[in-house]
């Protein structure tokens, strides 16, 4: 049997939607108040999904602590209250909508949990705007 559990964390963060390739005029049109030259920001929230056995030795399938720890390192102190444009070396180059966001977020936390654990997040950029990444 598999079971899952899950961790929840927030972080705030500015953000600007924008395609260098593009004219002002089509990033404008593309992305809309989310081209605002000087930035805007959101309020996220992150939910971590860990699926597996129960180790019959602790009862857990991992330590949530643990966990809370990996998601402070991985995520929280890299992105609360920065610029993702600016301060976080992956979106320098890489546009920082919800999903792309998502996507590193998720490289990271695999990178450090049991490669035999199911791994899945949501990040909800609003509390109508969010998106999944499940295995």
């Amino acid at each position: 049997m598999k079971i899952s559990v899950y961790r929840k964390a927030h972080f705030n963060a500015a953000h600007r939607l924008h395609n260098e390739a593009w004219s002002e005029e089509e990033n404008k049109r593309v992305f809309g108040k989310c081209n605002l030259p000087n930035y805007h920001g959101h309020n996220y929230v992150l939910e971590v999904k860990l699926t597996g056995p129960i180790d019959p030795e602790t009862g857990y399938v991992m330590d949530l602590g643990k966990l809370k720890d990996i998601m402070n390192k991985e995520v929280i102190e890299r992105y609360d209250h920065r610029n993702l444009n600016l301060d976080v070396p992956e979106f320098r180059e890489l546009n920082p909508t919800v999903e792309n966001i998502a996507t590193i977020i998720y490289k990271r936390l695999r990178s450090q949990i049991d490669e035999h654990m199911g791994l899945g997040i949501r990040l909800y950029e609003t509390e109508r705007n969010f998106v999944d990444i499940e295995e």
